[in-house]
């Protein structure tokens, strides 16, 4: 967490994010374009670029979709998370250099502007085979820019994090503009199905992935809670969370995260109110909350962040009956302090 708003807040962590992504659009770059030159030796370097970073831009943004479901199947993966949006940033400026060079190539030797050309020089609009492709490439990379644009904690912080996570779930609008803009590239000038058979890979995938994490994310993990007659509900035995961690429940429409710490119990919203990251797939360091997504705090027996900072999630009151770990599922507001369970 900072204290300050700062155009990158540079740690260890984001330099090596960013060496290895740097390394890797490099050696790609250098790869494909000397595979092109052997290949295909008369091929001008325009082309060259074209090609080299439209299909750089889109494996970005199939692992850039990856990510989210490959964590929450395995926590292992949560490193490629921390920093994403800097890999998302990098995949639009490549996107941005191959919109530019195509629409030199393309469209610059008419006799009206390069935008009126992109609409109208195929303006066949009712059948799918004829269907100019890449005007579907151009919202993409609006869209893109304007998340690009947010991508920012200031924006996070000035839009909430309710209307940020909706404007950056465009990526999925994006993801379909650009496989319909692929494939109807693909249909229009290629005559080899590899093409096609690469792309349905990459979408069966991604679409994969996401279903397995949305399976394993529903799958009940406790048995149905008892509840008493003073509101509260039975979760679990203290011993089945591990120190320092937390068991997340569903219990009555809340979203709930019981941490075991020092001897004690507490309970907070599972839901970071810095990106709705899950509070309860974390881990308390220093005493602290630390959310697994962007290492956002909060104190555990009261649900607030540590000063100066003022992130505040609901708290519910917990007690412990033995060994049992017994919540009230009505939340009380962000930053209520609890009365500390000991066991």
């Amino acid at each position: 967490m900072a204290l300050h708003y700062q155009a990158v807040s540079w740690n260890r962590q984001k330099t090596l994010y960013d060496w290895a992504i740097a390394g890797f659009v490099g050696l790609y770059l250098l790869i494909f374009c000397g595979l092109q030159a052997i290949l295909f030796p008369d091929v001008t370097a325009e082309t060259v670029i074209i090609r080299a970073t439209s299909t750089l831009a889109f494996l970005m943004l199939h692992v850039i979709l990856m990510i989210g479901p490959l964590c929450r199947l395995n926590p292992r993966f949560l490193p490629l998370l921390y920093n994403r949006r800097h890999l998302g940033v990098s995949m639009f400026l490549i996107s941005a250099v191959h919109s530019v060079f195509s629409l030199l190539q393309f469209h610059s030797r008419g006799n009206v502007g390069m935008l009126k050309s992109l609409f109208t020089s195929e303006p066949d609009y009712r059948h799918f085979s004829q269907f100019p492709f890449q005007t579907l490439g151009f919202f993409a990379l609006l869209i893109l820019l304007v998340m690009a644009a947010t991508s920012h904690d200031f924006w996070l912080k000035n839009l909430t994090p309710r209307l940020w996570k909706t404007l950056h779930m465009g990526v999925y609008v994006v993801y379909g503009l650009i496989v319909m803009h692929v494939l109807l590239g693909v249909l229009q000038q290629e005559t080899s199905s590899l093409y096609v058979i690469l792309l349905a890979c990459g979408v069966v995938t991604i679409v994969g992935l996401h279903l397995a994490a949305a399976f394993v994310s529903h799958q009940p993990n406790q048995p149905a809670p008892k509840t008493g007659t003073d509101g509260f509900v039975s979760v679990c035995d203290v011993n089945d969370i591990h120190e320092n961690r937390a068991k997340t429940m569903l219990i009555n429409g809340q979203n709930i995260a019981i941490f075991r710490y020092d001897g004690k119990v507490s309970a907070v919203n599972n839901q970071c109110r810095h990106q709705n990251g899950p509070l309860g797939e974390g881990k308390i360091i220093d005493g602290c909350i630390t959310c697994p997504w962007h290492g956002y705090q909060y104190q555990p027996q009261n649900g607030q962040s540590p000063p100066p900072f003022t992130e505040k999630v609901e708290t519910y009151a917990v007690k412990c009956i033995g060994t049992t770990i017994w919540v009230n599922p009505t939340p009380s507001l962000p930053g209520t302090p609890q009365t500390t369970a000991f066991f």
